[in-house]
């Protein structure tokens, strides 16, 4: 059975960093890669409503402008030292908003993972994640999403940190993508509970056993933070261990406004250099 995945670009650096990163970590894989550029026309949101007609020559422009990078990528693929029969690549160039361009393909396509870089060429430096990247993370509800930092290195995951309150009870189908990708590359799961308790009540003991269930077979350890900001703790962790990989559950937004909008201190900080991987609570 082929996987689908999305690959969005707007042909930045780092939209090309996270495309050779999905070709890595699926490498062994039977993929079908959809590489989604949304196009737009210089101007005000107005304009590209005007201007939106088949025959409008501004429109035509920025579609061959499309048109032509996609191509380039396929291109740049293609003079790749692995040139793998198991993947397919299937160019999709649309005029849309991009969020809206990505839910559609995520439906048209049966997308199951989009894999896209953090920050296009247009977003602050002074911002960990693009206001694309942000929405995809929260928006796209229906499909887990692999965010890669322009500095990631093309290696894969060794040690994915999952950091969990245990307050809520986890499925396993949540789960999966975590599971999947920490088998695929033999990483170990370390799950972080940072808290401001002295001890974890019965109902979070009881969910810690769950996960404990959920990730036998692959190797996992628990690990407490305690009396601290859970966006510092989670840096100082990832950065200690020089962890590949941080895994989350989005359940609440501003859970995401408080970790990953915040400017980077000392240009230090997981979401500089660190694949995140946002998968979703799926009763939400």
């Amino acid at each position: 059975m082929k996987r689908k995945i999305l690959l969005p670009t707007d042909f930045s650096k780092n939209a090309w960093n996270a495309i050779v990163y999905a070709l890595g970590l699926y490498k062994k894989d039977n993929c079908d890669f959809y590489i989604l550029n949304v196009f737009s026309i210089k101007g005000s949101f107005i304009d590209n409503l005007i201007n939106q007609e088949y025959g409008n020559a501004a429109y035509q422009e920025a579609k061959l402008e499309s048109e032509n990078g996609l191509a380039k990528i396929l291109d740049m693929i293609s003079f790749r030292d692995e040139d793998n029969p198991k993947h397919q690549f299937f160019p999709i160039s649309t005029f849309n908003s991009p969020l809206e361009s990505i839910k559609n393909i995520v439906e048209e396509k049966d997308i199951e993972l989009i894999i896209m870089g953090t920050r296009g060429e247009t977003n602050s430096k002074k911002v960990a994640y693009g206001s694309l990247a942000i929405n995809v993370m929260e928006k796209v509800r229906n499909c887990p999403v692999l965010v890669i930092p322009k500095k990631a290195e093309h290696i894969l995951p060794k040690e994915i940190v999952f950091p969990s309150s245990y307050k809520t009870h986890l499925k396993r189908r949540e789960l999966n993508y975590l599971i999947e990708i920490a088998k695929k590359c033999d990483a170990s799961i370390r799950i972080l509970h940072v808290s401001e308790e002295d001890e974890l009540n019965k109902k979070q003991i009881s969910n810690k056993e769950l996960l404990e269930e959920y990730f036998e077979g692959i190797e996992y350890s628990f690990h407490l933070l305690s009396y601290i900001d859970v966006p510092t703790a989670i840096n100082c962790f990832v950065e200690s261990r020089e962890s590949d990989m941080v895994a989350f559950i989005n359940k609440k937004h501003a859970f995401f406004g408080s970790i990953l909008t915040q400017p980077l201190v000392k240009d230090i900080g997981f979401h500089s250099r660190v694949p995140v991987l946002v998968m979703h609570d799926l009763r939400n």
